[in-house]
């Protein structure tokens, strides 16, 4: 891994100031809205809403939230009703993106121009995601954490590999087993997140410093929009140390 951790390359997050965090509170809600409806208020008994809320929390989203958020989502059989839509097309140098919304409105026409903004176009869905893979991820931060003990942990609650770098411990499961091994690491390590997520199979390099300001734009505007849950890419960017 390079830098604090290659997962921070390809899924950027942004700072934690008080109009982030407000902005990732609100998108992760979405998400919780949209399991609760798909499979009940009962985390048990819904994967994908004890995902949400383990993301949530990972996030420091207060329990008051979450638990106002699934009352509302479980008790509103009318309004919310948000549509998961995935677009895909290139960056600048041809960078591979992958975006990921949950709408109750039209957003393509934004998502394309961010795209048309920025150097890069709006392709057809499958142009770019078969350069990826679906993998769940899995971050602990400590900085006393034991190599050895944390690779035996996670490889035997499961997981597929893992990398330890700088207090970083990057896991990576099959999708279907992140959650148990989330759930096996936690009793033991401070998860500091974890999810399902799409891993570029190869990385592009910008050397241009046109392309390297008009990539990072066009992530800008489109994890500006409200409806954007998720952005994954295969830009190889520079390191922020």
């Amino acid at each position: 891994m390079s830098g604090h951790s290659k997962w921070e390359n390809i899924k950027r997050k942004k700072g934690a100031t008080d109009a982030a965090r407000a902005k990732i509170f609100t998108k992760i809600a979405r998400e919780i809205i949209v399991a609760v409806k798909a499979g009940g208020p009962d985390p048990d008994n819904n994967s994908s809403l004890k995902d949400a809320i383990a993301k949530a929390r990972s996030n420091n989203m207060p329990n008051d939230n979450i638990n106002r958020t699934i009352k509302k989502a479980a008790g509103d059989t009318d309004g919310d009703n948000y549509e998961s839509i995935t677009y895909e097309g290139y960056g600048p140098a041809g960078v591979a993106v992958i975006v990921n919304a949950l709408t109750d409105n039209r957003t393509a026409a934004d998502v394309r121009h961010a795209f048309d903004k920025n150097g890069g176009n709006m392709g057809q869905t499958g142009c770019v995601s078969f350069m990826f893979d679906q993998k769940g991820i899995i971050i602990i931060e400590d900085e006393d954490m034991d190599e050895d003990e944390i690779t035996m942990d996670a490889l035997e609650a499961g997981a597929d590999d893992i990398e330890v770098e700088d207090g970083v411990a990057e896991i990576v499961t099959a999708p279907s087993d992140m959650g148990a091994v989330r759930d096996a690491l936690a009793e033991k390590y401070t998860i500091s997140s974890a999810e399902v997520s799409m891993v570029p199979q190869t990385m592009t390099e910008l050397t241009e410093e046109g392309q390297i300001n008009a990539m990072t734009k066009l992530l800008d505007m489109l994890e500006d929009n409200d409806d954007v849950q998720d952005v994954y890419h295969n830009w190889d960017m520079p390191s922020e140390d």
